[in-house]
């Protein structure tokens, strides 16, 4: 473990506010490391914040409809009548075969979605909004197994959401 968390310090988060009023953290400096358990305490039951997509492989940009390289993308929507705010994610995955599993929590500082807007979490460890750190050394990038993720998503107020999606055999980070 101690050679996962020296090689995957990717970046910290910048935030950066758009004119939609969407806003987003972006990775720049911290470490993303896999964690024991779930540390998300949220008892709302206000229905509100979705995911309306999960995918980890044959990624397309939401805006330009064009092939990306793959990652966990992650449509959010807000159908709330209040900005959602203090989002944090925790999502796991499983390798189908080893059965071996990591846990990853984040505090997605900075990232608000307007009532009625949807955005866009990237977890791909590249800048800009929307954009988050992952671990590059990952069961996601380092498995040629099946992988299953479960995915929750807070944001202060609003009742978890949740989805799911799974990478094919093979490894998952190329353009399609």
């Amino acid at each position: 473990m101690k050679n996962l968390t020296k090689k995957a310090f990717i970046s910290g988060l910048i935030v950066t506010v758009l004119a939609s009023g969407i806003s987003g953290a972006t990775a720049a400096s911290k470490p993303v490391v896999p964690v024991a358990k779930n540390p998300i305490v949220n008892t709302s039951k206000l229905a509100g914040i979705s995911i309306t997509s999960a995918m980890v492989q044959d990624n397309v940009d939401p805006k330009t409809k064009k092939a990306i390289t793959d990652r966990l993308l992650i449509a959010v929507a807000n159908k709330g009548s209040k900005a959602a705010t203090g989002f944090e994610i925790f999502y796991s995955m499983t390798d189908s075969v080893t059965k071996a599993t990591e846990n990853y929590y984040l505090p997605l500082t900075g990232f608000t979605l307007k009532a009625g807007a949807t955005g866009y979490l990237n977890f791909d460890g590249k800048t800009g909004s929307g954009h988050f750190p992952e671990n590059k050394f990952s069961l996601y990038r380092s498995s040629t197994n099946e992988v299953k993720f479960n995915i929750q998503l807070s944001a202060k107020g609003y009742k978890i959401a949740s989805a799911s999606a799974v990478k094919d055999k093979g490894t998952g980070e190329k353009v399609d």
